[in-house]
């Protein structure tokens, strides 16, 4: 059941402080640690995704290269026997 403000109920002599907290400086501590982990789990994700997307816009990169050597390297192959036009093609 909630109290006047919305709060939740705690019952008097209950496990919270004498200043009517529910939460002790322990608790906060560990929760602090918790957030400070989470925070750095975070981080390192991100650092990781940053790195993928660098090495993923490498490779498309290198994917665009490569398409438009084989590109060139087909209109050279489809434009070389008109050019010499004396053997047709086989």
């Amino acid at each position: 059941m909630s109290g006047p403000n919305g709060d939740p109920h705690v019952p008097a002599g209950g496990s919270g402080d004498e200043d009517g907290d529910s939460f002790g400086e322990e608790e906060y501590a560990a929760i602090n640690s918790m957030l400070d982990q989470i925070n750095s789990c975070l981080d390192h994700l991100e650092e990781k995704n940053d790195h993928l997307h660098a090495c993923l816009r490498e490779l498309l990169e290198s994917n665009r290269q490569t398409r438009l050597e084989f590109q060139q390297q087909s209109k050279q192959q489809h434009t070389e026997p008109h050019v010499q036009g004396s053997q047709p093609p086989v």
